[in-house]
């Protein structure tokens, strides 16, 4: 079984930035992918960005440019530099990892930004 912990949520101004953190742990042979998703209030989750186990990433269109994804593969943790955060950046941000051929999700961080 894999663990995921996220940290780093918490309320910002807009313009400000947060940075996230996902820690993996429990049992682990190897992390493929790992990214974050989040949720807000009556919407579906939506894929936020994702990262390889070789570093190579992607992003929804709505964050490129102001969101950073990262990884260190010795901790086995995943990061989410944010930053120029909007009022619509506003969710709970859930960390995920493909470990050992199944599917895991952190319990989630809130993020608001006020306006």
């Amino acid at each position: 079984q894999v663990q995921l912990v996220e940290s780093g949520g918490g309320l910002v101004q807009a313009g400000g930035s947060l940075r996230l953190s996902c820690a993996a742990s429990g049992t682990i042979f190897s992390i493929n992918a790992m990214g974050w998703y989040r949720q807000a209030p009556g919407k579906q989750r939506e894929l936020v960005a994702r990262i390889t186990s070789v570093g190579s990433t992607n992003y929804a269109d709505s964050v490129k440019a102001r969101f950073t994804i990262s990884r260190d593969n010795a901790k086995n943790t995943v990061y989410l530099l944010m930053d120029s955060l909007k009022p619509e950046d506003t969710a709970v941000y859930y960390c995920t990892a493909d470990a050992d051929r199944s599917g895991y999700w952190g319990q989630g961080t809130q993020v608001t930004v006020s306006s």
